[in-house]
């Protein structure tokens, strides 16, 4: 898949989730919201653990898909996809670093997990939960389509659910 909406500085691009980017970028991921839910920095040991616990090894082919987010030439975000079933993907590991944020990166990342959620893996609805806290996803969801609608998992630490039903 070639890179998607290559403007505002932003190109994105699928790269395996196991390349050291990836890596980098999920494990930033992980640090941001962590910390966020704890109200205090993560230590080392416990980000060590949340990266055992919660893999990301479903998100490559054919249970899923990831990309990565390039602002003016640096990794700077990504976006996971898991196959739910036969005609849904969940959006998972949305994340930008703090530096590129209010750039565009994450309509750019949403725009290419779409494209990818139809053309890759074959799905036409989107579902994804989210935090309280994390205002701005919900608010970047909404922004681009992305209605609540009821639980359709019990995650624990999900507290607000959307889905986008895909062109």
């Amino acid at each position: 898949m070639p890179c998607v909406n290559a403007t505002k500085g932003w190109e994105v691009a699928p790269l395996p989730v196991g390349h050291p980017e990836s890596a980098a970028l999920i494990r930033q991921y992980y640090d941001d919201i962590a910390g966020r839910y704890y109200g205090r920095p993560v230590t080392t040991a416990e980000l060590d653990a949340i990266v055992e616990e919660f893999t990301s090894d479903d998100l490559t082919a054919p249970t899923g898909h990831f990309l990565v987010g390039w602002y003016d030439g640096r990794s700077a975000g990504c976006a996971g996809l898991r196959v739910l079933d036969t005609r849904t993907a969940e959006l998972t590991r949305v994340y930008i670093r703090p530096g590129a944020r209010g750039t565009g990166g994450g309509g750019q990342l949403l725009a290419a997990a779409e494209l990818a959620a139809r053309d890759v893996l074959g799905v036409s609805v989107i579902r994804l939960d989210t935090r309280r806290d994390l205002v701005e996803a919900r608010g970047l969801y909404a922004k681009h389509g992305y209605a609540e609608i009821p639980a359709y998992n019990n995650g624990e630490y999900a507290d607000h659910w959307f889905e986008k039903k895909l062109d």
